[in-house]
C-alpha cells in the first residue's frame, strides 16, 4: 500500500512540475525577444538544440526495446506529422506571442482538446456528449475574457497574435487526430522524435530564407534562453509527463496539467510585468473548469495530456 501510495504521489508530482515547465516556453521565448532575435531563428535555435536531446531520452527510453519496422508510408507521415504539429503549429505559436500576454497565449493552447473534438465532430461523424458542449461553450467565454484584457493593454495586435495562436491550435489538434493510429503502433516516444527530427530539418531549411547568419550572431543570452527552452521546457517535461502516465494514468497527468495556465499566468506577471487584472483571472478559471470536465469525461476523444507537447 505504501509502495503504491508513493507511486501515486510520485506521478503527481512529475505531472506538476512537467506541466510548470511546458508552461515556461512563453515566458522564455517573450525573454528571448527582447533582444530582437527574429522568430524563425528562435525556433529553429529551440528544435536544432532540442533534436539531440530528444534521441537521447528515445534511446533510453527503448534501448531494451524491439522497434516495430517502419513502412514507406510511415516516413511520408511522419513527415508530414512534423511539419504540422511541430514545425507549423510551433512557428505560428511563436509569432503570436509577439502580440499577445504569455497568459492568453496558454489559455488558447489549453483549448486544444475542444478543437479535437470540434474537428472529430465536423469532418469524422463522431458525436459530442452534451457535457462536451457545455465544457466548450464555457471554455470559450472564459478565453473571451481574457481576450478583452489583451485587447484593452495591447490594443488591436491582440487580434492577430489570438488568431495566430488559435491557428495554432488547430494545426496541432489536427496532428493529434492524425497521430492516434501511428502512436499505438509505433509508440508515442518514438512518434514525437521522429516528428521533432522532421520539424528541426524545417526550421534549418525555413532559416535559408530569413538570414540564415543570424542563427550564429545572436547575443549570448538568446543562445542560453534557446537552451532553457529546449531542455527544461521541452525535453524534460515531456518525459516527466510520459513517466506520470504511466505511474497514474492520463486521465490524472491531464488533472495535474491544469497548472499549467496557472503557471504561466503568475510567471508572466512575475518575470514579464504583465497585468492580471480580476477579468482575466475569472476567464483562466471558466477555462480550467471547462478542461476539467472533460478530462473528467471518458469519452474524450485524445489524451488530455498530449495537447501539451508543443
Amino acid at each position: 500500500m505504501l509502495k503504491a501510495q508513493k507511486q501515486y504521489l510520485d506521478g503527481i508530482a512529475m505531472a506538476s512540475i512537467g506541466a510548470i515547465l511546458f508552461s515556461g516556453k512563453a515566458v522564455i521565448i517573450k525573454y528571448a525577444y527582447r533582444y530582437e532575435v527574429s522568430p524563425e531563428a528562435l525556433l529553429a535555435l529551440r528544435m536544432l538544440i532540442a533534436l539531440p536531446m530528444f534521441w537521447l531520452v528515445y534511446w533510453f527510453v527503448s534501448r531494451n526495446k524491439k522497434a516495430i519496422p517502419l513502412l514507406k508510408i510511415d516516413y511520408f507521415k511522419l513527415i508530414g506529422l512534423g511539419f504540422i504539429g511541430y514545425f507549423f503549429s510551433s512557428y505560428l505559436d511563436f509569432l503570436g506571442l509577439k502580440y499577445i500576454s504569455v497568459g492568453l497565449e496558454r489559455i488558447i493552447l489549453y483549448l486544444t482538446p475542444t478543437i479535437v473534438i470540434l474537428i472529430s465532430y465536423f469532418f469524422l461523424h463522431k458525436k459530442i456528449a452534451r457535457l462536451q458542449w457545455y465544457a466548450m461553450v464555457v471554455g470559450y467565454l472564459g478565453v473571451m475574457l481574457v481576450f478583452l484584457q489583451d485587447v484593452d493593454s495591447k490594443g488591436d495586435s491582440a487580434w492577430l497574435g489570438t488568431l495566430l495562436v488559435f491557428a495554432s491550435s488547430c494545426l496541432y489538434a489536427a496532428y493529434l487526430i492524425a497521430a492516434g493510429e501511428m502512436v499505438n503502433r509505433i509508440g508515442s516516444m518514438r512518434l514525437v522524435t521522429y516528428a521533432t527530427s522532421v520539424s528541426a530539418i524545417f526550421s534549418a531549411f525555413q532559416m535559408l530564407f530569413h538570414q540564415p547568419g543570424t542563427l550564429f550572431t545572436q547575443m549570448p543570452q538568446v543562445y542560453w534562453l534557446s537552451i532553457i527552452n529546449a531542455g527544461v521546457c521541452t525535453v524534460i517535461p515531456m518525459f516527466l509527463v510520459m513517466i506520470a502516465v504511466q505511474r497514474i494514468g492520463s486521465s490524472v497527468t491531464a488533472q495535474a496539467g491544469i497548472l499549467g495556465p496557472l503557471a504561466t499566468v503568475f510567471m508572466g506577471w512575475y518575470f514579464l510585468d504583465e497585468n492580471m487584472s480580476l477579468m482575466q483571472i475569472f476567464g483562466m478559471v471558466m477555462v480550467i473548469a471547462a478542461m476539467w470536465l472533460l478530462v473528467r469525461n471518458r469519452e474524450a476523444i485524445v489524451p488530455f495530456h498530449e495537447a501539451d507537447k508543443r
